[in-house]
């Protein structure tokens, strides 16, 4: 286990009600993994942990790593331990942050988390970036999110509804963002199981509008024409999605492909070529356009879920 502790961080001083205030940058331990207990709205009650390396200096990079299923944020960062180990030479802070809801899924159903501000689990994540971004004085341009599963799920909606705050995905055998829309909840236990099943279908252009209708167009902006196009004023991130092609919990079949559909309408690129045993034997990844908006990898024989490949995502997100 790369960290050795964990710090409780509750503020560092009082606000209205005896609530703790945001912490500052140099209140924040480093080289550990801390405790966050407050930075902002949090109409869902998040919980936050993050890891900031010793050495980091102007302007860095900002990820937010987002849990599975029955999984925290302390949890998903032993998962992804490389993340820590790389931040330091890399310069960037990791946010992984909790759902403590519905076996501690991620709300990818409900209207509140499937709409830009609308109080939901994404409105608290979309705080926690804005408060990070800050805190650290971070690059705007190199905030990204990843996510395996719930997390992977959950890294579409936030790519829908918050475009402007990140820019590259890395996702992990999820499905497309409103996949679950309307399901009475977001886990394995509450959810309709027709979006895991993979029965959810629909062409890519009709994935694209669900995408385009998380977040209302910005004051004085009329909807996009043309290939690459959503939203005037919105800059889609750019996706990678990874799935194991003996994934049944979350089926591949046909999961994976409405992702890379829903996207490559997005950014207006279709399937070009496959690469084969890149970047692990078995895996293919296959580009989209020329590779710089939408790749996907398909993994042989790899079940639920694929494991993080860190080293990649930080190649994808240019860190």
């Amino acid at each position: 286990m790369l960290f050795k502790s964990l710090v409780l961080l509750a503020g560092t001083a009082a606000v209205a009600h005896g609530a703790p205030s945001a912490p500052g940058a140099n209140d924040i331990p480093r080289d550990v993994l801390t405790q966050i207990s407050s930075w902002g709205s949090n109409p869902t009650n998040l919980q936050l942990h993050l890891y900031a390396p010793s050495n980091l200096t102007g302007k860095p990079a900002i990820i937010l790593a987002l849990h599975g299923c029955f999984g925290s944020g302390p949890w998903h960062a032993e998962m992804t331990s490389q993340f820590q180990t790389l931040s330091s030479s890399r310069n960037f802070v990791v946010l992984y942050p909790s759902s403590i809801n519905d076996n501690n899924c991620w709300d990818v159903a409900s209207p509140a988390s499937l709409t830009r501000d609308g109080g939901g689990d994404s409105t608290g994540l979309a705080t926690i970036v804005r408060w990070a971004t800050t805190t650290f004085n971070a690059n705007p341009k190199k905030v990204f999110i990843t996510g395996s599963s719930s997390g992977c799920m959950m890294s579409n909606v936030m790519a829908s509804a918050y475009p402007d705050l990140f820019s590259a995905v890395s996702c992990y055998s999820g499905v497309p963002a409103g996949c679950l829309a309307g399901s009475p909840g977001s886990s394995p236990i509450s959810a309709d199981q027709t979006c895991a099943n993979g029965g959810i279908r629909k062409t890519g252009e009709e994935w694209a509008e669900v995408v385009r209708g998380m977040a209302p167009l910005p004051e004085g902006k009329g909807k996009g024409k043309g290939k690459g196009k959503g939203n005037q004023g919105w800059k889609y991130p750019k996706v990678a999605t990874w799935h194991g092609d003996n994934d049944f919990f979350v089926n591949y079949f046909h999961n994976f492909e409405e992702q890379l559909e829903q996207w490559g309408a997005i950014h207006g690129v279709e399937f070009t070529r496959n690469e084969t045993n890149v970047p692990a034997a078995g895996y293919t990844k296959m580009v989209y356009g020329d590779g710089t908006k939408l790749v996907g990898y398909s993994a042989s024989g790899v079940g639920h879920v694929v494991p993080q490949f860190e080293a990649v995502d930080l190649e994808w997100f240019g860190i």
